[in-house]
């Protein structure tokens, strides 16, 4: 077997199949009218709509640029940032008098590093004005009568100020633009000129989308409750960006958000902005102790003023954006009664039409059909969750977490060979101990979870008689005694037995790019519609990473400060595992590893200490479906026999490049 590199009611989804357009030709002028009075009449004689439909010039849109006033000098330049707006909207409806909503993605990426599996920058004509808008968003929204809006994040491409990372010029820059568009703030036709520009095409209504650092911005936008932003739709995103850096102390990356700002920033930015990098690093320190930068980019603790519905999507096995921004962000939004829908892939950091095209781009149209223009579509009567329980095969769930879902006490005992234990509701005595190597990490110690071997502690339940389902976010609390005054901790859920699984350690993380394309909307000759395909990419498996989570011990008394320890003495923590759905099924077993620094997805403290776990104060807190009873049920009796083991091929190691959040996938 080969280590990876990197890394209510139940029932199958059923959509209908988008077309596919090929070729898009403008409708005349006596067609575009009958539709118009089909289709965008509130009281039509059919009733009202229930679509959209492409009844617009893609080819004759209007392209423009605006520069939005964002209140801010981030540079220090003594003028007001000004960011750039980049528009593609169709033509006809400000002719008939009709006012549209938009689409907007803020991004930093426009001219640094591309959009999308196909890494797609901006570009434009003699005159400034943008000729391809990454993404397929303008070519199938614009002609279905939605505005298209690309907003330039502050200090990248043609943006004045200074990028800051999910700070208040990052969220600003966004905010700013759905002020504009519903008359609060002022634009300009010129980055420095004084002609101002109105935005009299818009009725106000704006929903973002945007994956990571993109789909990062548009909930922090919505956590500002700035009236006219409807919706927003986040793939991959950040929650806090402290979380995307650290965990509980524990470093996630060797370097901090400077490195982030300057890989995206514009040349006048990085001419500019030495004291910003400068504030980022001061803000950032490599002890893991939170600060006020980063209590600023926590966007979940402003969860309360979000107004708009929310549609997440992530990926179960995103190693970039983990699934610790998932849970909490969720939670809160719940706790605060928002709109929501959600769909959980077992890819990496993946945007959505590139492993669930057709019904994405279908479901897409639906959700901002509904939220937008105020369609009775029935997609807010529809289950909340989609899951990918197999590559390319989908359930859906009422709710999310599933209903019925009760957090239960699993307790870790020594077996009869040291390391290798068992999992069950039965409280134990004794100890184990975990030597930290930081050359391993969960794959190698899932491999061997049989094995004695120093570096990890496991322990297993019996084989399954019945399916367990876990549905949300997981705690480990440890008990350590270390015998030097640095330790990290790391915490692995595992489904034990042969699977397929999307390889989301592999290049593309989950999914494999062809080259035959296929098109979702209109085309112009300098921006098509037509985009490569995918197809999922799998490994078969012996065991699944199911979640996983890490701390540094030192953090044992705050989340907010790391302190040293003392050597032997014993310290409790708790780490939070990042959520998921998963179902082990009937003849597997669910493990629990507990050990040092997981290879490449932390850094190791700066010793090398040996922890003695004290398992009676050690315990794994875990969402499942039908609670304890469910557990009892199903590790009572005998497991259906299983297949004689064979030697699989799994997952790759996890990657050791610090990645940029969204860059060009």
């Amino acid at each position: 077997m080969y280590r990876p590199r990197m890394p209510i009611h139940m029932r199958f989804m059923t959509w209908r199949p988008l077309v596919r357009f090929t070729t898009w030709r403008p409708l005349a002028a006596t067609a575009v009218a009958g539709l118009l009075a089909a289709l965008l009449t509130p009281a039509a004689a059919h009733g009202a709509p229930r679509e959209s439909r492409p009844v617009y010039s893609y080819g004759n849109a209007v392209r423009e640029a605006v520069w939005v006033d964002t209140g801010l000098d981030g540079d220090g330049d003594g003028r007001s940032d000004r960011v750039a707006v980049d528009i593609v909207r169709p033509r006809e409806p400000a002719q008939q008098g009709r006012k549209i909503p938009v689409i907007m993605d803020a991004s930093p990426y426009y001219s640094c590093c591309g959009r999308g599996n196909e890494s797609q920058l901006k570009t434009y004509d003699a005159d400034g004005d943008v000729v391809q808008m990454p993404l397929f968003y303008d070519n199938y929204f614009v002609p279905r009568g939605y505005a298209f809006v690309g907003v330039d994040l502050a200090g990248t491409n043609r943006s004045d100020g200074c990028v800051d990372i999910g700070g208040r010029s990052d969220i600003q820059s966004a905010k700013a633009v759905v002020d504009w568009l519903n008359g609060r703030t002022t634009a300009y036709t010129t980055r420095t000129g004084t002609t101002r520009a109105k935005a009299t095409w818009t009725n106000g209504k704006t929903g973002m989308i945007g994956k990571s650092w993109d789909g990062t911005i548009a909930g922090g936008v919505a956590a500002t409750g700035v009236e006219g932003l409807e919706t927003i739709v986040p793939i991959s995103a950040i929650s806090t960006w402290y979380d995307y850096y650290f965990a509980k102390g524990a470093p996630l990356y060797d370097s901090g958000p400077d490195r982030l700002a300057n890989a995206v920033e514009s040349p006048d930015a990085r001419a500019n902005c030495a004291a910003v990098q400068q504030r980022l690093v001061d803000g950032a320190p490599r002890t893991g102790d939170r600060t006020p930068l980063w209590a600023e980019r926590d966007y979940i603790q402003d969860a309360s003023n979000v107004k708009a519905s929310v549609f997440l999507i992530h990926g179960m096995q995103d190693l970039n954006v983990r699934m610790q921004h998932v849970g909490p962000w969720w939670d809160a939004l719940a706790e605060n009664g928002v709109e929501r829908k959600i769909w959980l892939s077992q890819t990496g950091h993946v945007d959505p039409f590139d492993f669930r095209r057709a019904d994405w781009v279908d479901t897409l149209h639906r959700w901002f059909d509904h939220e937008l223009l105020g369609y009775d579509n029935g997609i807010d009567d529809e289950p909340m969750a989609d899951i990918e329980r197999r590559p390319d095969q989908w359930v859906t769930s009422d709710t999310w977490p599933a209903g019925g879902t009760r957090t239960t006490t699993l307790r870790p005992a020594s077996g009869t060979r040291p390391g290798v234990g068992t999992l069950s509701l039965t409280k134990a005595y004794g100890t184990e101990t975990v030597t930290d190597d930081p050359r391993t990490g969960e794959t190698d110690w899932a491999a061997r979870i049989g094995t004695p071997t120093p570096d990890k502690a496991g322990f297993l339940t019996r084989p399954l008689t019945s399916d367990l389902r876990l549905s949300g976010s997981s705690e480990v609390t440890v008990t350590a005694t270390p015998t030097t005054s640095t330790a990290h901790l790391s915490a692995v859920l595992v489904d034990l037995g042969p699977d397929t699984i999307r390889d989301y350690a592999a290049s593309g993380e989950g999914i494999a790019t062809l080259t035959d394309r296929t098109c979702w909307g209109a085309s112009t000759t300098g921006d098509s519609a037509c985009f490569k395909e995918t197809k999922a990419r799998t490994a078969d498996v012996d065991y699944t990473i199911v979640s996983r989570g890490w701390a540094d011990l030192g953090n044992h008394a705050s989340v907010d400060t790391g302190v040293p320890l003392t050597p032997g003495k014993a310290y409790t923590i708790t780490l939070d595992l990042g959520a998921t759905d998963h179902v082990i099924p009937a003849g597997h077993r669910l493990a629990l590893i507990v050990a040092g620094t997981d290879e490449n997805l932390i850094d190791p403290p700066s010793t090398k200490p040996t922890l003695t776990l004290d398992l009676s104060r050690t315990s794994a807190h875990v969402p499942l479906v039908g609670g304890p009873k469910s557990f009892t049920r199903a590790t009572a009796g005998s497991p259906p026999a299983a297949p004689a083991p064979t030697p699989l091929a799994g997952v790759q190691a996890p990657s050791t490049v610090h990645r940029i959040p969204g860059g060009s996938s």
